[in-house]
């Protein structure tokens, strides 16, 4: 059995809170008396794409359990891989990351669009260094990227979703061995499907969108900071099953 941490949506910068509520997911995984095979954060690190926000969240996202973070479209690539990363020359390219444990495989895809555009896009590269990354796996693979690549039903995200999805559909259609893709930007919790696949959307960290039936209309009335920051457990069986449970914590 496979158990994972998804998260997504720090925002570190964008309120006082951002700080605290992210400190208390991290320090809520960290007491946790199992190991977890890895702690995923899809995107949305610093709110403004800034050194001293990236420096917070390195000191805030690390964790006795394996962590591997990728941008989003907040996030600024070559500060992302400068402190983040410890790139001494970081370049402008897609931040492409994997992860390799003992019972899985992690593939990071950056699907940011720069400068910090809101929408989302996997550029050649990135897909052609996915494909690699699915071809030569032995183990169960995760897909991980900021953007969803689906209508979710809350229309202000849905605008600025993944664009241009088709091959990464035949991607994932054509690898059996894809798990699930895991994304964010949505900041609510969200299960779907892609390509045949579970679609996991990891809720907000820094704050919750509520849905159009709930009053989420416009941009003011759909973020809401009030109510407290999530996360998501992940489990892969040993029959190939994926179940999500979703936590919510007290912010300190």
């Amino acid at each position: 059995m496979i158990v994972i941490a998804h998260l997504s949506d720090v925002h570190l910068g964008a309120t006082p809170e951002s700080a605290g509520r992210t400190r208390a997911v991290m320090r809520h995984l960290d007491a946790l008396p199992a190991d977890l095979d890895a702690v995923l954060v899809t995107g949305d690190i610093a709110d403004h794409g800034t050194a001293e926000e990236y420096e917070e969240a390195r000191k805030l996202l690390t964790s006795r359990h394996p962590v591997l973070i990728g941008p989003g479209n907040h996030d600024v690539r070559e500060e992302f891989r400068r402190v983040l990363l410890g790139d001494e020359d970081p370049g402008p390219g897609p931040v492409n990351q994997v992860l390799r444990t003992p019972s899985a495989i992690y593939a990071m895809c950056d699907s940011s669009i720069p400068p910090r555009q809101n929408p989302g896009h996997l550029d050649e590269e990135t897909l052609d260094w996915l494909e690699g990354v699915l071809a030569g796996s032995d183990r169960p693979v995760f897909v991980a990227f900021h953007h969803p690549p689906v209508t979710l039903h809350v229309p202000l995200v849905d605008g600025i979703r993944l664009r241009a999805s088709a091959r990464l559909e035949e991607l994932v259609a054509g690898h059996p061995n894809v798990a699930a893709v895991l994304v964010g930007h949505a900041h609510t919790a969200a299960a779907t499907t892609f390509a045949g696949r579970p679609l996991l959307v990891a809720p907000g960290v820094v704050s919750t969108a509520l849905l159009p039936w709930e009053g989420g209309t416009t941009w003011e009335t759909c973020v809401d900071y009030a109510l407290p920051p999530s996360f998501a457990f992940h489990v892969l069986d040993d029959e190939g099953r994926m179940t999500t449970h979703y936590r919510v914590v007290t912010a300190s």
